[in-house]
């Protein structure tokens, strides 16, 4: 009886010590960080595009980013997008925004279009938003991939 106390003791203790150390992670994922980037993309079944970007945070840090999409679905078409612009929610440190996120996507458009989406990777997400030219029709579904392309760079306030 005496093992069964200590161990729902020690049980109580740990959910305690997480639930405790739940708010200060939340607070902690308050760090502001956006992304400008550019892409280019063709679809004919599979959909495929890359570009590349910048991530900034307002603690001062900054990463350039090699950016591919890919996936599948019924679509076919080719973009581009300038000065495109995403801002992450739910970031502890810049690093944080690296890796693949969840996408997916309805499009219709010819000539210059516009688009706008929100990612998802584990607790982080990313909504983007840009402007473009190009000839695309249909849904599809696949990973937008941010990765590392250099180191990062911390500026002073």
């Amino acid at each position: 009886m005496k093992m069964f106390a200590y161990s729902a003791l020690a049980a109580a203790l740990a959910v305690a010590s997480l639930t405790a150390a739940r708010p200060a992670q939340a607070s902690d994922a308050n760090l502001d960080c956006k992304l400008k980037f550019s892409m280019t993309g063709w679809a004919a079944i599979y959909k495929r595009a890359e570009g590349h970007g910048t991530v900034y945070c307002e603690n001062g840090e900054s990463m350039n980013v090699k950016i591919s999409a890919k996936g599948g679905g019924l679509t076919v078409g080719k973009s581009h997008i300038d000065n495109g612009t995403g801002k992450f929610s739910d970031v502890h440190k810049i690093a944080d925004v690296l890796g693949t996120y969840a996408q997916g996507d309805a499009s219709a458009g010819l000539g210059k279009s516009g688009t706008a989406q929100v990612l998802t990777k584990g607790t982080v997400s990313l909504a983007l938003a840009g402007s473009g030219e190009g000839v695309d029709l249909g849904v599809s579904f696949g990973g937008f991939t941010l990765e590392r392309a250099g180191r990062i760079h911390k500026t002073k306030k």
